[in-house]
């Protein structure tokens, strides 16, 4: 067995994933040889601390991530990590509805965003977002799952619209650049298990 088989198999375990499985892009990683694999899984791991969130915090915003990037194994193992670092079923069911949520918004404000059409701004929205309003995991910390997920989709004018929220709320930059760092990596792994 190479060395890049051995990485290969050791992110799998941790994951939770049976050694055997591969797909395309994890097999040419392999194939040749990359030394990417180091990077993936030193990448992967950091995504599980931070000296700005919490483990349980890094747990809910990965799953949050996966949930967005339709990713099952991801999605499968941030639900279990977070239920070891004490995630309850509301807080664990809010990181899946605030994907959800911000899939809608990030491609309606992005709409709006790009066409800068006065009309489109002044017709309402007509987009149910009771979940925002009293998050079971705290308004500051969905708001951060809400800017990761935004940075993910791309949405220039919901990143900029919670990073402010988060900035007047009294989160640290540290704070917002960690979510954003984890959402991140979780979608690169996402690029390679899925």
């Amino acid at each position: 067995m190479n060395e890049s088989t051995e990485i290969i198999n050791e992110i799998l375990t941790a994951i939770g994933v049976d050694t055997a499985y591969r797909t395309e892009s994890l097999s040419l990683l392999e194939k040749g040889e990359s030394r990417y694999l180091r990077d993936l899984k030193l990448n992967f791991t950091s995504t599980l601390t931070s000296e700005h969130l919490s483990t349980k915090e890094c747990a809910l915003l990965g799953l949050s991530v996966a949930i967005n990037n339709n990713n099952i194994p991801l999605t499968q193992y941030f639900t279990r990590y977070a239920e070891e670092q004490g995630a309850t079923a509301p807080d664990i069911a809010e990181a899946a509805g605030c994907a959800s949520l911000l899939a809608a918004n990030n491609v309606f404000y992005r709409f709006r965003h790009f066409t800068q059409k006065e009309k489109y701004t002044q017709i309402p929205a007509r987009i149910r977002m009771q979940l925002m309003m009293k998050p079971v995991t705290g308004k500051e910390f969905f708001e951060l799952m809400s800017l990761a997920i935004s940075a993910v989709n791309g949405c220039e004018m919901c990143v900029n619209a919670h990073e402010d929220s988060l900035i007047k709320l009294g989160t640290t930059e540290e704070r917002i650049f960690d979510a954003v760092r984890i959402a991140s990596l979780v979608t690169a792994t996402g690029k390679v298990i899925f």
